[in-house]
């Protein structure tokens, strides 16, 4: 059996796991704010920018516009966020916290704590590998 091919010397296959075990983490902490996983990382925009577009929301996470319509269709009739027509192009549409969505936040706030404490490594391993998955990223895209 080649080297390559060996389960153990794979980048995906931690990688893989790794992504499935942390956002389980997330899931018993994001179900008492009743938000998945993708809905949390929209928060997390929002509460960030206040108002963003369908474009631009896209563009930060990595995600298509068929794939975020249902999800903030969804988040929409829950309460948590508007989408609107921008004023200033009507082919774009705005997306605004509402103040439930607002509301969220200060409980949110706990989950980074919590979350650190399942990783166990410091800030300083924490700050080096995100930076790392970072530069994997902008290489893989730029690739693309």
């Amino acid at each position: 059996m080649s080297e390559f091919l060996r389960l153990d010397n794979q980048l995906c296959f931690p990688l893989y796991v790794l992504s499935r075990q942390i956002t389980g983490f997330y899931r018993p902490l994001l179900e008492s704010l009743e938000l998945t996983y993708p809905q949390y990382l929209v928060m997390m925009v929002l509460w960030e920018r206040e108002i963003v577009t369908v474009k631009q929301l896209g563009q930060l996470l990595w995600l298509d516009s068929g794939t975020l319509t249902p999800l903030l269709k969804r988040m929409e009739a829950n309460g948590l966020l508007t989408r609107k027509r921008s004023v200033d192009d009507e082919r774009s549409v705005d997306i605004a916290l509402t103040e439930k969505g607002r509301q969220l936040e200060e409980e949110a706030e706990k989950i980074p704590a919590h979350i650190k404490c399942h990783i166990k490594m410091s800030d300083y391993e924490i700050v080096t590998l995100r930076e790392y998955l970072k530069k994997i990223l902008s290489v893989t895209t730029e690739n693309e």
